[in-house]
């Protein structure tokens, strides 16, 4: 694997990253990987890794470098329950602070960076999101609509709420593929109806599932909610969602309308 630390020029400032792709020589798709609360860390670039391993380019930016580079909190070796309150006094601020306005300027130079690198191929991108990410995800695919071929959100934060810019608002935008994954627990069966409803309403190519047994947070081994099968799930889920956008080589299939 070809890895690299980066800074990503914004107009709110540069914005640390870490980019993994394979050492190949090759150019590959690219996946933007939104981060969690918990922000850029080794869990993260184990699953840059992993889907870099599969072929992608993979970028996971830090998004509140407004507040500075990662690591912003002193994180345990594993994040259990009762580390969390402390964590979430200095992480909720950052967290409430960074609504659309920001979310899409970042969407904007993140994307830019992308089209520049040798290393990333011709074409649209995947955007993936965890926590706080699928949201992210989700409104870089309904900003960018010829960008993005596949957006997948694991175990995400608020979707559907009654702000004017709530997420799911944005779904008519999306052309890409969606698959959420959802904790048991993640939404009220309220919520879920109504997402559901505006993914169809949209005519979005798209699945929202809950995984069995999971809470939220089940795709991270370095916290307390980690579940194995849910977390094999999820990569089972992705990997399909990818392999349908693009084909042997890394082609964009073509879209089946």
């Amino acid at each position: 694997m070809l890895t690299k630390t980066l800074l990503i020029p914004t107009p709110d400032g540069p914005a640390d990253a870490f980019a993994v792709s394979p050492d190949d020589g090759a150019r590959h798709p690219a996946v933007l990987l939104y981060m969690d609360a918990f922000g850029p860390r080794p869990e993260l670039e184990r699953h840059a890794r992993e889907l870099a391993s599969h072929g992608f380019y993979v970028l996971v930016p830090n998004v509140f470098h407004r507040n500075g580079p990662a690591p912003l909190v002193d994180l345990p070796e594993h994040i259990d329950e009762a580390s969390r309150p402390a964590l979430f006094e200095t992480l909720w601020p950052m967290i409430e602070a960074h609504g659309a306005e920001r979310a899409l300027r970042d969407a904007d130079a993140f994307l830019a960076f992308l089209a520049e690198q040798a290393e990333v191929a011709d074409g649209p991108v995947a955007t993936v999101g965890y926590c706080m990410g699928a949201a992210l995800a989700l409104r870089t695919a309904a900003a960018h609509p010829g960008r993005v071929a596949a957006v997948a959100g694991f175990h995400p934060g608020p979707l559907v709420t009654d702000a004017p810019d709530s997420p799911h608002l944005g779904f008519p935008a999306i052309t890409a593929e969606v698959h959420l994954g959802l904790a048991e627990g993640d939404m009220t069966p309220e919520s879920l109806a109504r997402l559901e409803t505006a993914l169809t309403t949209a005519g979005c190519t798209a699945s929202a599932e809950i995984y069995p047994g999971t809470t939220h947070g089940f795709t991270m081994a370095d916290t307390s909610a980690f579940d194995a099968d849910g977390a094999r799930l999820h990569r089972d889920r992705l990997m399909s969602l990818l392999g349908r956008a693009w084909g042997p080589g890394g082609q964009p299939r073509p879209r089946q309308d």
